[in-house]
Order: C-alpha cells, then structure tokens, then sequence
C-alpha cells in the first residue's frame, strides 16, 4: 500500500493539560478522533501516524509507561475504541515509540534514585555511578534519562509493549523518536521482533541528519524522515531558487540518487518546526510545496490542521503553538483554506489513481529559479511533473520520451505530444500533472 500519513501530535490535538496532573479520572481528549474520522476519509488519508500517547510526565517525549495510554487522553479502553472505529475505515495506525529515553519520574529510575547500587534496576539506565549520582540524558535534557537498550531486561520490556500494542489494539507500525540516538543492534532485535508478529509491520526511523542508509540496510528500519527535501521545499520557494530542490532529489533519487531504492518520509511540517503557513512568503507558494511533497518519491504527510493552512510558530521555550488543539466543528473556513483543502485531495485522489507517483522512478526535465519539471515512470505509465513558483506566467520546454494523448489532471486539460522537445505553460504559483493516458500503444 502507498502509505498517505496524516500526522496529530495527541496531547496538543486533545487540548490537554502542559504538564500531567495525574487526576483521579482520566480525561478522554483524544476521543474527539471520532469528529475526525470522516475528514480523513474523504480527503483520502489511509495512515495516521500518533504522536507520543504512552503515559508521560508532560510533552508526551518522557515516558513513564509504555503499556499505558496517557491519562490526559484517555484510556486503554477508549483508545482500543478510537483504534477500531480508523481500522473500519481501512486506515492504519502508527505510533511513536520513544525508546531511547524516559521520563525523570520513570518509576523504574526513581527506584535507582532511592536505592542507588542496591537497585534491581541499575542496568537499565546509560551512564549511572554513585557518589555523586550521575546520569546520561538526551541531548542536554536532563529530564530525559537515556536508557540502556543493549540490557536484556529493557528490551524484553520494550519489546512486550510493542506487542501489546500489536495484539489489543492493532497497531501497524512505529515511528521511532530520535532513531538516529538508538543503538543499532537495538534496532535490528527491534526489527526482527516486530517482523514476527507481522511481515507487514512498517517502522519508520526520526533522522535528521547523515546517509540515510545506515539506517535502511536490510534488517533495519522500513523509512526514516526526510529533511532535506523538507528544508529544500520551502527554502527554494522562499529564495526564488529551485534549483536547491532539484539539486536535492535528483541526488537523492535520480540517475545514480543516493536513495533511489527507498521510498522515505515526507513533510512540509511536523510537531518540531515551524507550520509551512509561517514560513511561506508567499502564501500562494502552498500549491507548489503541496504538488512537490505528493509526486516526489517517497511517503507524503500532512500534519493535522496544515490542509486548512493553519499557522504556528516555535516560541523561544515552548513548541505550544506548534500542537494545537483544534476543535474541527468550529473552524473558521475562509476560501484559503478550503482552496488548500481542495488542493490535498486532490493530490491524494491522484496519488492513489497514480502508480508512476508512488513507485515510479524520478527523473529531471528541466529546472530553473522558478520553474521545475521531472518526471515519474512506472512500467507503461509516464507522468510529467511541473511547477511555477513565479508570480507570472511562465512557458518551459521538456523532452518527452513517449508520443501520445497526455491528460493534465491540476487543470483538466488534453494534449497530443510528438516525440521530442514540448512546451509547457504553467500558472503563476500552480503547476501541471500530465499523464500519457492512450497506453494501447506501449
């Protein structure tokens, strides 16, 4: 299946509470999935992907239980529920396994902290000596206590909610917090673990930065998140300049690309950057990123609320603004934002219609400051991608391999194509889709 993500940050979506409370009644915020559901739906959406929901101190990242739903969202039982109600609607779940550290509260740590080397737990956790206590953390949080996941007894409890998650509540696959952080051996147990409750179970790794293949070698990870494509969609719009997007996939993706026998993860924002309505200059350049993120190679996702172009900006401490709660029966649609929706689905309409965009090979046609054309090629179906990020109309000139009838799917149009050099007209801000349709010919 050709993954389309739709990602939701719980505890934000929920409207919970910054910090847990811990109340004696659980909150149920996440049951508002259920309003949700139809939207994802119709727009065409077939994954979610689950921030952090396990039981947390506060932002979901520093874990207190991986076998227990966070209060503020609700509970085992009501999430099971949600669960059941996406799978009826042939949408499948993954969800964020932060394994590389816990919370400071961790139950298991806390004993560490009272009973210092007499401590069952001692192993469990990275960098431990006494007198003085220290600790390894994440990156400078020192909330955030790393763990030792080469310990058998980690892993195994690890590993046993996984497959609690699995069993009770159907899960299809993980993303992994700061995978780039995990022990490699960890990862390949991981792997190998998960591929034995389902061939079909996808894991998904958080990189940032580096070759993408350590991470992807047989027996490792299904995908990891793509940031420089990420960075180059809005950075070449922002500064007239595609020619850093095109220098990016073609190196990752084109005749002799890097990762041309991957498909990872794509995104024009998430629950850690700035939404792309804030970082756009032009608001209208919305349409190009949207055309790149779904025909580009890889897997498309959307982070909820940015369909309707939803702003939000990092504030100097806090990523608030970044995950909020949205109450979906009361949004105040405007014609941008139903515009922005039309335009998601559809591109997902066409993803799904379209084979050559989710498993073709990439190809570049052309490419300029403002203009930018490559080509998707799946066995008999060729389809020719173009965008134009300028203010003006523009005209290009692409080879094309095939002769034929080429239907433009963004602006329901015709052509015939002879064999050889074409010229193209594209819409200020817009682009084109075209896809050779007489295939009797091949």
């Amino acid at each position: 299946m050709d993954k389309i993500f739709y990602h939701i940050y719980p505890l934000g979506f929920a409207g919970a509470t910054e910090v847990n409370e811990f109340l004696s009644e659980p909150q149920y915020g996440l049951d508002r999935m259920y309003l949700w559901i139809d939207h994802l739906v119709e727009c065409g959406f077939n994954t979610v992907y689950f921030g952090p929901l396990f039981e947390s101190s506060s932002h979901g990242y520093d874990t207190l239980n991986y076998y227990k739903i966070d209060s503020r969202l609700g509970t085992n039982d009501s999430f099971k529920k949600i669960c059941a109600a996406l799978k009826e609607r042939e949408i499948s779940i993954v969800l964020d396994g932060v394994f590389n550290h816990v919370s400071l509260d961790f139950p298991r740590f806390r004993d560490l902290q009272v009973k210092g080397p007499d401590s069952e737990y001692k192993g469990w956790f990275k960098g431990v000596s006494f007198d003085p206590f220290v600790y390894d953390y994440w990156e400078g949080h020192d909330t955030l206590v790393s763990l030792n996941l080469q310990n058998k007894e980690v892993k195994e409890y690890i590993f046993g909610a996984v497959e609690m998650w699995f069993r009770e509540f159907g899960i299809d696959g993980l993303r992994l917090d700061v995978a780039y952080c995990l022990d490699m051996g960890f990862l390949k147990e991981l792997k190998d673990f998960c591929k034995n409750l389902s061939e079909d179970f996808w894991i998904l790794g958080e990189v940032i930065h580096g070759d993408y293949r350590q991470w992807l070698e047989p027996g490792l990870l299904d995908s990891v998140t793509d940031y420089e494509c990420y960075k180059g969609i809005f950075s070449s719009l922002n500064e007239g300049n595609l020619y850093e997007i095109a220098h990016s996939l073609d190196r990752l993706f084109g005749v002799g690309g890097i990762y041309k026998e991957y498909k990872l993860y794509n995104f024009i924002d998430n629950h850690d950057v700035n939404r792309i309505a804030s970082i756009l200059h032009n608001k209208a350049h919305i349409y190009n990123a949207l055309i790149l993120l779904f025909t580009m190679p890889g897997y498309p996702s959307i982070y909820y609320g940015s369909e309707w172009q939803i702003a939000g900006e990092k504030e100097a401490h806090s990523d608030r603004n970044l995950r909020p709660q949205i109450d979906i029966q009361s949004m105040p649609f405007n014609d941008e934002s139903a515009a922005v929706e039309k335009m998601v689905k559809r591109l997902i309409a066409l993803r799904k219609n379209l084979i050559s965009l989710g498993h073709g090979y990439y190809r570049e046609l052309y490419k300029n400051n403002n203009q930018l054309a490559f080509l998707r090629c799946w066995e008999n179906e060729v389809t020719i991608c173009a965008i134009n990020s300028s203010s003006e109309e523009s005209e290009i000139e692409v080879f094309v391999e095939k002769a034929g009838r080429y239907y433009d799917s963004l602006n329901d149009k015709e052509f015939f194509f002879e064999r050889g050099q074409i010229k193209l007209h594209l819409w200020s801000c817009w682009g084109v889709i075209l896809t050779r349709v007489d295939l009797d010919d091949f």
